[in-house]
């Protein structure tokens, strides 16, 4: 279905009935992340929300990165979930851009969000602090990406060339699909856009964790040994935001 939030058009999956779950991808992908998850979530009795996030999928691409901060798209989700009459969220559930949105979603609204599943990024505040050098060696595209044109050149150039050796080396089929969405015009700078917005070059020098509120829902973090992107100890050192968690690596 579409919906409209602050004038921007949302492509929006909403299936089922029963306490809600609402999923939020990443980059580069859209809704369609959770193909198998949202019939499995369905007929176990839930009711499903997964939109594709501004930026990405069907829904609209604005280019200019200001739309894309991070309290917008707060707003972009709440706006969804206000249109759909959906007052109480079962579980968040989020993976990389859509786990930072996840956690900021949780910690804001806490009588709105009642459990959070958080896959491959933790709290917003431990990224860097904890992961150390090796943490910002892997992160080293965040800053490249900061670089307007520059990165869409060198991401397209050589038919995606850089793009599939930074995310699609074991699956050529999954890259014909991803590339073929970012090509329509503005889907690359709408879905760098994320990483302009809210990727702040500070960040990159901390050496402690930063100060945040208390999170008192439950939390469950899944990180996988095989995440490229980001070490196991950003995950883990969510523990110190987090009054409820678990840990589940594989």
């Amino acid at each position: 279905m579409r919906l409209v939030v602050e004038g921007v058009n949302f492509e929006v999956v909403d299936q089922g009935s029963g306490h809600v779950v609402l999923l939020l991808h990443g980059f580069p992908d859209s809704a369609k992340l959770w193909k198998h998850q949202i019939p499995n979530l369905v007929q176990a009795g839930y009711r499903v929300v997964a939109p594709d996030l501004k930026g990405f999928g069907q829904s609209d691409k604005p280019q200019d990165a200001s739309w894309y901060i991070m309290p917008n798209l707060l707003k972009d989700v709440v706006g969804i979930l206000d249109q759909l009459d959906v007052q109480k969220v079962h579980c968040v559930v989020g993976h990389d851009w859509g786990a930072a949105v996840a956690w900021q979603l949780a910690g804001r609204f806490p009588k709105r969000f009642e459990r959070l599943v958080a896959l491959s990024v933790g709290h917003n505040a431990s990224m860097f602090s904890m992961g150390g050098n090796r943490q910002r060696e892997k992160s080293w595209y965040m800053l490249f990406f900061k670089f307007r044109e520059v990165s869409e050149e060198a991401l397209q150039r050589n038919n995606w060339a850089l793009m599939r050796q930074l995310w699609f080396t074991d699956e050529p089929q999954v890259a014909e699909d991803y590339i073929a969405d970012l090509s329509r015009p503005g889907a690359l700078t709408a879905a760098l856009n994320w990483y302009r917005a809210n990727v702040q070059l500070e960040q990159f020098g901390d050496t402690q964790p930063r100060p945040a509120p208390l999170l008192r829902c439950p939390v469950l973090g899944v990180w996988s040994s095989r995440d490229a992107g980001v070490l196991e100890e950003q995950m883990t050192a969510s523990a110190r935001y987090v009054m409820h968690i678990r840990f589940a690596v594989f």
